[in-house]
């Protein structure tokens, strides 16, 4: 299916690997110009040569640290100066460490919220004039199912993420019609973290070996399986298409069905 975005100019944030990087490629094979950001080099090196094969657009990668507003902006205006305008954005960040709520300080909420929150806000900030310039801009917010259903664990990502779909919802009335405003809820993907993770759980003899730790993650998703990262990169490319035209201020969970209620 051809979603029409050849030629397109496509920023996606924290994208140089996981999810992110699954998006762009999904665009990028779409015929965009797709600008990502990383942490670091070797990533940012990496998800270059990933997008350069997926697709016959330009390719733009840089590093940048999205809990700084100046890196931000910054970003935002070469990504506009390199594509000669900006079409549609992609927000992600990396996850915050796991823990409890007595596991957590200050400095970790405030951290928690730059990443996963300011990011967005500063992001969307320096986009929303470049996205208003075109025929029909497009925000994408790359949230997890934990902003609808708490995760063991997990309380930054569970309690701090709900500030971003809460963004999304205000958004899609404040800059209707002009631009669309989304959200995707992930629930567990195999990306390079999940392997990690069960790769880690083998090592501490809490399985035996990598099918039993991915059927684990599986148990409790009706679809059998966990998700494979194209699947949800595929969804964020029909969002910022005219597929999705009618489309804005939706959550759409991608996990399988595994989300209860």
């Amino acid at each position: 299916m051809d979603l029409g975005l050849t030629d397109s100019a496509v920023l996606c944030t924290a994208a140089s690997s996981g999810l992110g990087l699954a998006s762009a490629e999904a665009l990028a094979a779409e015929g965009a110009d797709v600008a990502v950001c990383g942490a670091t080099a070797a990533h940012v090196d990496e998800a270059r040569e990933t997008l350069r094969a997926a697709g016959s657009g330009d390719v733009l990668a840089v590093q940048a640290d999205l809990t700084d507003p100046d890196e931000v902006e910054a970003l935002v205006e070469t990504t506009v100066e390199e594509f000669g305008g900006l079409d549609h954005l992609v927000t992600s960040a990396g996850g915050p460490p796991s823990g409890t709520f007595l596991d957590m300080d200050d400095g970790d909420w405030y951290r928690a919220y730059d990443l996963l929150v300011m990011s967005v806000v500063w992001t969307v900030r320096a986009a929303e004039p470049h996205l208003r310039e075109g025929d029909g801009g497009t925000i994408t917010a790359i949230t997890s199912r934990t902003v609808r259903q708490a995760a063991d664990g997990l309380v930054l990502s569970n309690a701090v993420r709900r500030a971003v779909t809460g963004l999304v919802q205000t958004l899609a009335f404040e800059f209707a019609p002009a631009v669309r405003v989304n959200a995707v809820l992930p629930g567990a993907h195999e990306t390079g973290r999940i392997q990690d993770l069960i790769e880690a759980a083998v090592e501490r003899g809490e399985v035996p070996d990598y099918e039993t730790g991915y059927a684990e993650w599986a148990s409790d998703v009706p679809l059998g399986r966990i998700g494979e990262p194209r699947e949800l990169g595929d969804m964020v490319a029909v969002l910022a298409s005219d597929r999705a035209s009618y489309v804005t201020g939706a959550e759409l969970a991608i996990d399988g069905g595994s989300m209860r209620g």
